[in-house]
């Protein structure tokens, strides 16, 4: 029963995740239709929320089926690394070499600092709520 429970965590959160990475696409695309804009945002975004989520469960209790839903499910759902690998194959078998390097170089650079910056911003907020 447990593990159907977190299933379903999982699945909630998936969904809702999807569905903002779907947005997202949605409101980026028409900006910039040549350079896979909306991957390289959700990646930063989903990189620095799950690097505030990981920040704080290292410091605060939370309920494993809070962690399911948030970091498994939605932002699981929301970060689009295979699509990303897609789209550099894509690039690369297009003849886009530098444009298929400079994303894989954008989204490795800028997400892990996402996570950095996101856990240093959680450690600070919480270091200072709790004094």
């Amino acid at each position: 029963m447990a593990h159907l429970s977190a299933l379903l965590w999982v699945a909630l959160g998936g969904a809702i995740g999807a569905g903002a990475r779907y947005a997202v696409s949605l409101a980026l695309i028409s900006h910039a239709p040549r350079f896979p804009f909306a991957t390289l945002t959700v990646n930063i975004l989903g990189s620095f929320l799950l690097g505030l989520l990981f920040a704080y469960t290292q410091q605060q209790s939370v309920a494993e089926s809070w962690r399911l839903f948030i970091g498994v499910g939605v932002l699981g759902a929301f970060t689009t690394f295979s699509t990303f690998s897609v789209e550099v194959v894509a690039m690369m078998a297009q003849g886009e070499l530098a444009k298929a390097l400079l994303h894989v170089g954008l989204n490795v650079i800028l997400c892990v600092a996402a996570v950095v910056v996101a856990m240093m911003l959680m450690n600070s907020l919480l270091n200072i709520s709790v004094k």
